[in-house]
Formats: C-alpha cells, sequence, structure tokens
C-alpha cells in the first residue's frame, strides 16, 4: 500500500502534470496491452520489428545526437550483434538467453575497437571513418563463407520465443528497459559532458575533463545497445546475412532519429514507431511506395527541422522564462515558481 501511495504521488506530480508524459504513458500502456484484444500475427511482427529497431535507432542517437560523434556506419554494431549470435547459437548450440546478451557485448567491445582509432577524427572525417568498418566486416564475410555462410548467410536459428505473444513482450520489454535507461544516462551527468564535447571539446578538455574516456564509452554503450538489436533481430527473423551491415542498414538510423528529433532519445522512438509501419503496410501500393515515403520524410524534415517529436512536445508544453520548468500548454502560471507564462 505504501508504495502504492508514492507511486500514486509520483504519477500525480511527474507524469499527469505534462501533456507529453501523458501521452508517452498512454503509447506505453497501449504496447503492453495490445496482444489482449488483437491477435493478429502480421501486426505483432511489424510492431516486434518496431521495437528492435527502436534500440537500434537510439543507440545511434547516444553516440550522434547526444555525443557528436556522426556514425555512417552504424550496421557493424547490429551485425556483429546478429552474426554473434547466430554462430553462438548454430555453431555451439547456445540459446537464445546467452547468445543475445553475448552478442550485444562482442558489440560492445567493437564500439571499443572503433572508437579508439576514431577518437581525433572530427564531422565528416569521422564519419567517413566509421562508414569503412561495416564494409571491412563484410569482406570478412564473404571470405569466409564456410563459417559466415558468405552472401546466403546464417540460417536456422533458434527462434526468439515458443510463441509470436511471448516474442512481442520480449521485445517491447527489453525496448522499453533500454529507453528508460538511455534516458536516464542522458539525462545524468555524463550526458550533460555527452552535450558538452558536442558542442565543444576543446573547452571541455579545458576544464580538466578527459573527453577521450567520454567518447570511447559512447562508442560502447551505442554499440551494446545496437549489437542488442542485432542479436534479437537474428533470433526472431532465424536469419543473419550481409544485409545486416550494408549502407542502407547504416542509413536507417540515421533518417529515424532526424526524422523524430535527435539528442531527444524520444525522438527515434517517434521516429521509428511511424516510419516503419508506415513503410510495411505502404507495401500495399508497391509502385508508389518509396515515392510516398520519401515525400514523406522530405515534407516532415521540410517544416519541421528540429524533428516531429520536439515540435510536438513544444505544442503541448511551455518552459517557464524563470525557472526553465516546462508546464502544460493550458496553464498561465509555472508549476514551480507561480512565475507569469507567455501566451
Amino acid at each position: 500500500m505504501f508504495r502504492l501511495r508514492i507511486l500514486g504521488r509520483y504519477l500525480h506530480s511527474e507524469i499527469l502534470v505534462l501533456p507529453a508524459r501523458v501521452l508517452a504513458l498512454v503509447f506505453i500502456a497501449a504496447l503492453l496491452v495490445l496482444p489482449l484484444f488483437s491477435g493478429d500475427s502480421y501486426l505483432l511482427m511489424v510492431l516486434i520489428l518496431t521495437a528492435i529497431f527502436t534500440m537500434y535507432a537510439v543507440s545511434w542517437d547516444l553516440l550522434a545526437g547526444y555525443a557528436g560523434q556522426i556514425s555512417l556506419g552504424h550496421a557493424l554494431f547490429f551485425g556483429v550483434g546478429a552474426y554473434t549470435a547466430a554462430l553462438l547459437n548454430t555453431k555451439l548450440g547456445l540459446s537464445p538467453a546467452f547468445g543475445i546478451p553475448l552478442g550485444a557485448v562482442t558489440a560492445m567491445t567493437s564500439g571499443l575497437l572503433v572508437g579508439v582509432p576514431c577518437l581525433r577524427l572530427r564531422r565528416h572525417y569521422l564519419a567517413l571513418a566509421t562508414l569503412a568498418f561495416p564494409l571491412m566486416l563484410t569482406g570478412i564475410v564473404f571470405a569466409f563463407p564456410e563459417f559466415t555462410g558468405g552472401e546466403l548467410g546464417i540460417y536456422a536459428i533458434t527462434r526468439l520465443a515458443a510463441t509470436r505473444v511471448v516474442e512481442y513482450y520480449i521485445a517491447i520489454g527489453t525496448m522499453l528497459l533500454v529507453v528508460a535507461l538511455l534516458w536516464k544516462l542522458t539525462t545524468s551527468r555524463v550526458g550533460l559532458i555527452f552535450h558538452a564535447i558536442r558542442e565543444d571539446e576543446v573547452v571541455v578538455r579545458a576544464l580538466g575533463i578527459d573527453t577521450i574516456r567520454y567518447k570511447l564509452l559512447a562508442f560502447m554503450v551505442s554499440g551494446l545497445v545496437a549489437g542488442l538489436s542485432g542479436a534479437l533481430y537474428a533470433h526472431f527473423l532465424r536469419t543473419a546475412g550481409p544485409s545486416n551491415l550494408d549502407l542502407f542498414m547504416s542509413f536507417h538510423p540515421v533518417i529515424w532519429t532526424i526524422f523524430g528529433g535527435a539528442a531527444t532519445i524520444y525522438g527515434p522512438v517517434t521516429g521509428v514507431f511511424l516510419l516503419f509501419p508506415a513503410l510495411e503496410y505502404l507495401r500495399a501500393v508497391p509502385e508508389y511506395r518509396m515515392l510516398i515515403f520519401a515525400l514523406l520524410i522530405l515534407l516532415v524534415l521540410r517544416l519541421l527541422p528540429g524533428g516531429l517529436a520536439p515540435w510536438i512536445r513544444d505544442r503541448l508544453e511551455k518552459q517557464c522564462p524563470n525557472c526553465r520548468m516546462n508546464n502544460a500548454f493550458v496553464r498561465s502560471t509555472c508549476r514551480a515558481c507561480r512565475s507569469q507564462l507567455t501566451p
């Protein structure tokens, strides 16, 4: 009873006071109860893939949006996680419960290996350098076809779970946990340092902060989350192949993040949950599918350069000019300092 009272107080004081947080709560609740109202296997499959790609997108947002380390080869981490989980399962017989975490840890290690040689590179030089790594791994995959499956990839991987509903809850639960942890990280002192490095690394170094350590941390955490999504993807689709490492796989999180809003964590979530299902259901009109998709992206980027999610938040909330506290758009005075809010 005491814990319920604390939870109710927290909901009343921190969640229900802001419309954007209420929307997030409704969204989470809808995801959790959806299988109770719809057992459509195709719908669940689309949402499982959406949840997996959401983790992939927020991992890129942490590295590029927050820490400013622009990566155009992010598919490396996704592919390392997928291939590691697939090989551990097919060659050593490890179950997904062991293979998926090991795939994520292996991708985290690859993040460290990528971060070290890229430490002194910035902007487009860094982006081009990261682009080379998945290409090199693709060459390795093709060089050892008897081990990696070559162009055909690895098949007959153990299924993620026995039923589609269980797979759904594994994917959604993991996604919600990852997003919550990354949100906590980005609102901490570490997230503040990431922001500062993105804005001016020289100033941060002048303050005595070891920027190398924090950039490596960004690469490793981003690689861990991207590898986790890749491992889940391999076990869900029961295959891992060169397509996990191609350029399109690297560009997808960039599009999703910029569409939803970079350096926000909730922006990539919005971008993936809108764009991926839309692209999937546009298969009904295959001749216009990519055209409609491209026009949708261009329209949002042209009219809302900061991303869709921040634009929605700014319509629903107002920031106090004195204490910088966010308030619901219907309030005329700040909920914290009682200052007058501009209409």
